[in-house]
């Protein structure tokens, strides 16, 4: 988070860095997974050690399942907690990853930053379920300048979008006037004690899973986001699932159309029930002199201009070189791994490139858009942070 005069207060770059995962579910464990790739790499590259000490879970099969996996990966035993606040009193991490349920990265946010130990975080989105706990999350942070802290909005590193940002920032579209996400793909998966089909849990759809998306077309549009309306409904997905005598209310499509001030639109078409597809994801970016398009998984980029017509079209393909370990997210995950590291390294000379304010924005606009499904009406950015 950029913070003026961050360095002053950080601790000299370490030869080791240790990091603490709190919350060892499907993420955690993916977050295991790329800090073992990346443990190798930057000690052959740049001298410093990175390990994983110690995981905290409150779910005994969750730890098994994470002490498990670095077995396999050949990694030192981890300490395990069944709590985050046994994890910071053991003193045993000098970087925490956050990758806990959603409802739960408040308060686990709240402990770190109070916590008298500095401990770097990188904390999974999205940031915080309501925009009230981010603001305070963020009011605590600016107390800290000893901490950095990122905020887990990886898809600005798959390689196809990172190659459409600097296209965009490049000027080779001129001044972008739309923004049109797709993405279909599959419903949400399982999780530990079905926390994620509850909007009280979740924060609703629109902010768990697309709160990548609007920061994407917040960072393409390179503007404020004004007003946003939304249309959505659950029509296929989780209607014959029953939890504690509740059916989930998470929706599983939308349409969401967001204006921003400097005149630019953008839109997101979600679809949750569209396993049959090439692409998971479609991004499209449209300037006033050309045409940028994103597909992935396919990898593939496309920039055209306005006078070169279709057949001036050119396809890329886009790759990273950085990428050790492709996961779940295409090597996303890896490279933001990366420039935590590097953050963290820097001493405070830079900041992580994902900040606690576009984690919120990220947010206030899924706030925006589960309400004005509810209100079926535009909902202000204003209006909800301010509430």
């Amino acid at each position: 988070m950029a913070r003026e005069g961050v360095g002053a207060a950080m601790a000299p770059a370490a030869a080791e860095v240790r990091y603490g995962i709190v919350g060892v579910g499907m993420m955690g464990r993916e977050h295991l997974h790329n800090l073992a790739h990346l443990a190798g790499e930057v000690e052959r590259e740049q001298s410093v050690r990175v390990c994983v000490t110690c995981l905290a879970d409150p779910h005994p099969e969750s730890l098994l399942l994470g002490l498990r996996l670095a077995a396999e990966l050949g990694l030192p035993p981890p300490q395990t907690f069944s709590g985050h606040r046994e994890l910071l009193d053991s003193g045993l991490c000098d970087a925490v990853v956050v990758s806990s349920p959603n409802m739960t990265h408040s308060e686990i946010l709240m402990d770190i930053i109070g916590y008298a130990k500095p401990h770097h975080v990188l904390v999974e989105k999205p940031l915080c379920t309501t925009v009230q706990d981010c603001k305070k999350v963020i009011e605590a942070a600016k107390q800290r300048p000893d901490i950095l802290m990122q905020v887990g909005l990886e898809y600005r590193y798959m390689p196809p979008v990172a190659k459409l940002i600097d296209i965009v920032k490049s000027g080779t579209l001129g001044q972008v006037r739309m923004v049109a996400i797709r993405e279909h793909r599959f419903p949400f998966l399982v999780k530990v004690n079905n926390w994620n089909r509850f909007n009280c849990n979740s924060g609703g759809t629109l902010v768990e899973k697309c709160c990548h998306f609007f920061d994407l077309i917040r960072l393409f549009a390179d503007a404020n986001p004004v007003r946003v309306m939304a249309s959505g409904a659950i029509d296929v997905n989780h209607k014959d699932e029953v939890y504690d005598g509740k059916v989930p209310d998470i929706i599983d499509n939308a349409y969401v159309i967001i204006e921003f001030d400097n005149g630019c639109r953008g839109m997101l078409d979600l679809c949750m029930f569209a396993e049959g597809s090439k692409n998971e994801q479609e991004i499209s970016v449209v300037g006033d002199t050309g045409k940028g398009e994103a597909f992935v998984p396919e990898g593939v980029v496309r920039v055209g201009k306005r006078a070169g017509g279709r057949d001036g079209v050119v396809t890329l393909k886009a790759e990273d070189e950085r990428i050790k370990y492709q996961g779940l997210h295409h090597g996303s995950s890896y490279l933001e791994h990366l420039n935590f590291l590097s953050a963290i390294r820097a001493q405070g000379a830079c900041s992580p490139a994902i900040s606690l304010d576009d984690g919120l924005l990220s947010v206030a606009i899924g706030v925006a858009g589960q309400l004005s499904i509810e209100k079926g009406r535009f909902v202000t950015i204003e209006e909800v942070l301010s509430s």
